[in-house]
């Protein structure tokens, strides 16, 4: 029989009251604490306490005080990741970022969700959906990412959108509901005025 935690990382319905995950996740709050509250000049303390928080982080990852999430150990960070203050991450599946991937402030990216049905979710049993975020990819500040989302490589998701459905490569989305506004060009190379 599968734990509820195997039950959780396969998107099952699972219990989240089950005292294994319970104790992750205060582990988890253990350790945001700690990093949230660490100086802001010390550079060492914050990388081996990100690292502690999320064991799959690569290399020149930065975020920024304060930071939130479930448990860390089921977010991959890829090289050159950058997150703003304020982002949050529930991270119930598994939330996967490229290399060289910047968040904005206030982003949150949801991999929980729960059941549709009033009474599925009177029995207290949650569920969720990976998410994906390739390389290169600017999330601007305020937005959301929901469960089971997949944005493509390249992509750049406007400030304040609501990211409901897969983001292909190499466009600019924004809105609520995100929708796809145009492919990103080489005339985008330049700085914005």
């Amino acid at each position: 029989m599968a734990s509820q935690k195997e039950r959780m990382l396969r998107g099952e319905l699972y219990d989240p009251r089950d005292p294994e995950l319970v104790a992750a996740r205060l582990a988890a709050r253990l350790r945001l604490r700690a990093y949230n509250d660490s100086p802001p000049g010390d550079v060492a303390l914050r990388d081996r306490l990100l690292r502690e928080l999320i064991p799959h982080a690569g290399a020149n990852v930065w975020i920024e005080p304060p930071f939130q999430c479930d448990y860390g150990g089921n977010i991959a960070l890829g090289d050159d990741f950058y997150c703003n203050f304020d982002c949050v991450i529930l991270d119930i599946a598994p939330v996967v970022f490229g290399r060289n991937v910047l968040l904005g402030p206030a982003v949150q990216v949801y991999a929980a969700t729960h059941p549709l049905s009033a009474a599925a979710r009177r029995t207290g049993l949650e569920l969720g959906a990976p998410v994906s975020v390739g390389d290169d990819v600017w999330i601007g500040g305020g937005s959301i990412v929901c469960p089971g989302v997949r944005i493509g490589a390249r992509s750049v998701i406007g400030a304040g959108s609501v990211v409901t459905r897969d983001i292909p490569d190499d466009v600019l989305a924004v809105g609520n509901p995100c929708r796809v506004v145009r492919a990103i060009g080489a005339e985008d190379a330049r700085p914005n005025r």
